[in-house]
């Protein structure tokens, strides 16, 4: 994020190049994508206006290899926006993202429209490849063996004004054989420290109030510098941030879940009492077939000494369902440890096939109607668990961060929402103050819903933050013009003055 003195000078869009893009799979694809809108935006392209729906210059598909049939929901779309290139003269199409790497000229094989296709390891090359693709009127297709600049390091046009990504490492060591994020992403390469930490004071100095620490296996982050106790010593750090409000961070590997980890979370006043912590299966068998370098022992011991240290810890997870040769017994076992852990959440998935991967090759697929029977004990029991876990914080008075966007239903109900310093989402009455994302009101919870808890009583106290001055000037400048917001690594230093706030009281 950047001073206002930093962006580029206001536009007509009637006489500049729109772009869209469309983002596929896990957070880091979503930071990419905010990389990549301002690699664009400093090459002189615009946003194109919500609901474009391709009608732009330049469509950009950040894609992900992840996800089940990712490969077709990529051509659909591709051949639903092959008319509109046809009617539109100039119009470009970029393909990047792990899809990208993985198949390389076969996207342009099958979709001969295609302007660009670029990898995970070389995004920074978007504008210069789009530029070329269109002097030398050919698909250009470049794909990097490994990584040519950090991410960090590139433009950005963040979504948020209060709250921010930092990747601190990309890549990952592991070899999980239902994963092909490890072949396509590459090895673990980590950020320095002093690199992270000046991000994260840059973005502060701008407004943002919440980061979340980003990696594909965030805690085994040190790997790559030699230094096994660097991720506690980030967190650590992270709270000597003056200004910095809250401090997340995803997702971390069992594996590299140290004693000094938990220490830091519980030690760290603006480390958020939040963990998303994989579980994939509770059978050490199936654990085994997945290559994941823990058990279940091992699993539920670090969960136990979490909520030692940090009682009030939400704790969540990623669960998959009908692994190649998993028995009704596994199967058991992975309820077995649902009821142990009492996640507050759980993300659950069916296995399919992915091809590349170890496991799409293993004896014992099995059949869907299995998994699916499976899928839905799983689902019915987490169900029972998040809303039990919910129940416990009625009567509790929250903090919350207020949020943009969370509450699909706000306008009708007239509430607003925001995250607890646990993550979870509570919808809240509307004050008669003003109050703006990024913004702190304190409420007490009345209700809790499976996925949601609510405030209905009146908010306690409004503290305004310069979260939300930096989304009111933010948004203050958007509807002045389409500047291209925020371009750009934040410049280290004191920024522009702020308005003075009022007094007063968010892989599988």
């Amino acid at each position: 994020m950047t001073s206002s003195s930093d962006r580029s000078p206001a536009v007509d869009v009637r006489n500049t190049m729109t772009y869209e893009i469309r983002t596929y799979g896990c957070q880091m694809n979503v930071h990419d994508s905010e990389r990549l809108a301002g690699l664009l935006e400093d090459a002189g392209y615009v946003r194109a206006p919500e609901g474009s729906d391709g009608d732009a210059d330049v469509v950009v598909f950040n894609t992900c290899a992840v996800r089940e049939n990712a490969d077709n929901k990529l051509y659909g779309n591709l051949g639903h926006l092959a008319p509109k290139k046809a009617r539109r003269p100039g119009m470009q199409i970029a393909v990047g993202g792990c899809l990208a790497q993985k198949d390389r000229d076969t996207i342009v094989e099958r979709a001969p429209w295609v302007d660009v296709v670029f990898g995970t390891h070389n995004i920074g090359k978007l504008p210069v490849l789009l530029e070329r693709a269109r002097v030398q009127q050919e698909a250009q297709v470049e794909i990097a063996e490994s990584l040519e600049a950090f991410p960090s390091t590139l433009p950005t046009r963040r979504e948020s004004a209060y709250a921010a990504w930092v990747s601190i490492s990309v890549g990952c060591n592991n070899t999980c054989t239902f994963c092909i994020v490890p072949a396509l992403r590459g090895k673990e390469k980590d950020r320095r420290p002093g690199d992270i930490l000046a991000e994260i004071e840059a973005l502060v100095a701008e407004g943002v109030s919440e980061i979340t620490l980003l990696g594909q296996n965030v805690n085994a982050y040190g790997s790559d510098i030699g230094d096994r106790e660097a991720f506690s010593k980030l967190l650590r750090a992270c709270g000597t941030i003056d200004g910095l409000e809250r401090v997340r961070f995803t997702s971390p590997h069992p594996r590299d879940f140290t004693d000094d980890v938990i220490a830091a979370m519980a030690e760290t006043p603006n480390v958020m009492p939040q963990l998303h912590m994989p579980l994939q299966s509770g059978s050490d068998a199936v654990l085994r077939a997945m290559r994941r370098s823990y058990r279940q022992e091992r699993y539920l011991g670090i969960i136990e000494k979490v909520r030692a240290a940090i009682p009030d810890a939400a704790i969540t997870t990623d669960i998959i369902v009908g692994f190649p040769g998993e028995t009704e017994a596994d199967f058991e076992q992975t309820l077995h440890v649902v009821r142990e852990a009492r996640f507050a959440q759980a993300f659950t998935f069916q296995y399919s096939k992915r091809p590349g991967t170890p496991a799409a090759e293993m004896d014992g697929q099995i059949p869907k109607e299995v998994v699916q029977a499976r899928y839905e004990r799983l689902v019915a029991l987490q169900e029972e668990i998040s809303w039990e876990e919910n129940k416990k914080q009625v009567g509790r008075t929250l903090e919350l961060m207020v949020a943009e966007g969370e509450g699909r239903k706000d306008g009708t109900t007239h509430r607003l929402s925001g995250r607890a310093p646990d993550n979870r989402l509570v919808h809240f009455a509307k004050p008669e103050q003003q109050v703006r994302p990024g913004d702190v009101v304190t409420v007490e919870v009345t209700y809790a819903a499976p996925h949601h808890l609510l405030a209905e009583g009146p908010v306690r106290s409004v503290r305004r933050t310069r979260a939300g001055d930096a989304w009111e000037k933010r948004n203050a400048a958007q509807k002045a013009g389409p500047t291209g917001v925020m371009l750009g690594l934040p410049k280290i230093g004191a920024p522009e003055p702020l308005p003075v706030a009022a007094s007063g009281c968010g892989c599988d």
